[in-house]
């Protein structure tokens, strides 16, 4: 069964792309959690880092290098951004398709509250 982000990479669901190439796809968080927002995800359907092969060593230097365009593009490279990935149930991963959240346009704040 295809997740909710392979359909929105198929196109089946609209959402805001904002990069694509031929290994990943990025696109606006529709509950974004900061002024930026964006959800850069595998083409290639991967649960979740643990999940991530040899084979996969490429895309997901590619998922960096797109964060990076992006928060450029943004306007929020100077001033900082955080990248985050979330593995599993108690990492806080809500969507079983491997992807990354790019937030920005604030001060974060703490990175986990303790």
């Amino acid at each position: 069964m295809s997740t909710i982000f392979t359909k929105i990479i198929n196109g089946e669901i609209p959402a805001t792309i904002v990069y694509r190439d031929e290994l990943v796809t990025a696109f606006k968080d529709i509950n974004p959690a900061a002024p930026v927002h964006i959800l850069i995800v595998p083409n290639k359907e991967i649960a979740t880092v643990n999940d991530l092969t040899e084979e996969d060593e490429r895309m997901a230097g590619r998922m960096l290098l797109a964060a990076g365009k992006l928060a450029a593009q943004e306007g929020i490279a100077e001033s900082g951004y955080r990248l985050i990935i979330n593995c599993n149930h108690d990492g806080g991963q809500e969507v079983y398709h491997l992807h990354m959240h790019l937030l920005g346009g604030r001060r974060l704040g703490r990175m986990v509250a303790r």
